[in-house]
């Protein structure tokens, strides 16, 4: 019996050394939410979260965001509907769009990027105004086609009077040095491109000279930033937390912009010179002021959306506050 006691002693006291190791070993950290991100590297306007993903904001909210590079807003919105991504910054007028066909898996909560004057209409040679294209190929696509459209109205024209060709950005180039289109609308750093297809060409208007900008002070269809509605209404702190990052990421780059394109260069494929050369001509928004400017994007969202009822775009024109949710966004 006593040996029996002693064992037993013994493998309690093994146990309670053991059970003190355990006690001491580090606890494996929870796991980052995975919010991933639908953007591209060929409009300048997704700086500020490509900055928020590089210098670690996300990460600093608890926060683990990648970007998938899907280069169309339309399949964008399909990759937040269908919650492979968490958010993304995209042309409104997808967005306008999907509204119009009642889809309501988002919401739309913030503008960073709104610069009229970096979207814009070059011609071939031999064509100095919009009237002289008339029966010509132009080609747009997306948000360029409402600038366009501004531009032809400028000249007392509309679409209805030039070929219209709906082109992929990347196409147009090509399509306007080889003389398959006579004039393409595009953004920037795009615009460059057809400048540098047909150099001897010219400037035939920009985003800055259409009724839109005259109302709102904005491009014609800018981008806007949506979120999954899932993820607010099941994850409102992580809906913060993601919101406060990319704030913080446009005030970076309005902060630090020599720091901000040296951040993301890489991604663009260009030297941080020349992406900082795109910032300076860009405009960012972050905490400043957010509010005002949120609700002047509401406005100009309602007044894309008659436009786009009016040429029969969408069947029917959305209440587009009805998908507006700030309540999330943090009062930095």
């Amino acid at each position: 019996m006593r040996a029996f006691t002693k064992i037993f002693r013994w493998a309690a006291v093994i146990g309670a050394i053991a059970a003190s190791q355990v006690s001491r070993m580090p606890v494996a950290a929870e796991p980052m939410p995975k919010l991933d991100f639908a953007g591209s590297f060929t409009w300048l306007g997704q700086i500020p979260i490509l900055v928020a993903v590089e210098k670690g904001f996300f990460k600093d909210e608890g926060l683990d965001v990648n970007v998938q590079v899907i280069l169309s807003s339309s399949d964008r919105i399909r990759a937040v509907t269908s919650g492979a991504v968490a958010f993304s910054n995209l042309g409104r007028s997808s967005v306008i769009s999907e509204m119009a066909r009642g889809n309501n898996s988002f919401f739309y909560f913030a503008n960073v990027d709104d610069s009229p004057g970096n979207e814009g209409c070059w011609a071939r040679a031999g064509f100095q105004s919009f009237p002289d294209l008339r029966g010509k190929k132009v080609a747009a696509n997306t948000s360029a086609e409402v600038t366009m459209d501004g531009l032809l109205q400028n000249s007392g024209m509309s679409a209805r009077d030039v070929q219209f060709v709906n082109l992929s950005p990347n196409e147009m180039p090509l399509a306007l040095g080889r003389g398959d289109v006579d004039a393409a609308c595009v953004w920037q750093p795009l615009l460059d491109n057809l400048k540098k297809a047909a150099p001897d060409g010219k400037l035939l208007g920009t985003d800055a000279d259409t009724e839109t900008y005259k109302r709102f002070g904005t491009m014609s269809s800018p981008d806007i930033l949506i979120i999954s509605r899932k993820l607010v209404e099941e994850h409102p702190d992580q809906a913060r937390r993601l919101a406060a990052a990319i704030l913080r990421g446009a005030d970076y780059v309005n902060e630090n912009p020599e720091a901000a394109a040296a951040a993301v260069a890489y991604l663009y494929r260009q030297s941080p010179d020349a992406v900082l050369a795109g910032i300076k001509n860009f405009k960012y928004y972050g905490s400043k002021g957010w509010r005002a400017h949120m609700n002047k994007h509401t406005e100009q969202m309602q007044f894309l959306s008659l436009w786009l009822n009016r040429n029969k775009k969408i069947e029917s024109v959305p209440d587009v506050k009805q998908w507006e949710n700030t309540s999330f966004v943090p009062e930095l």
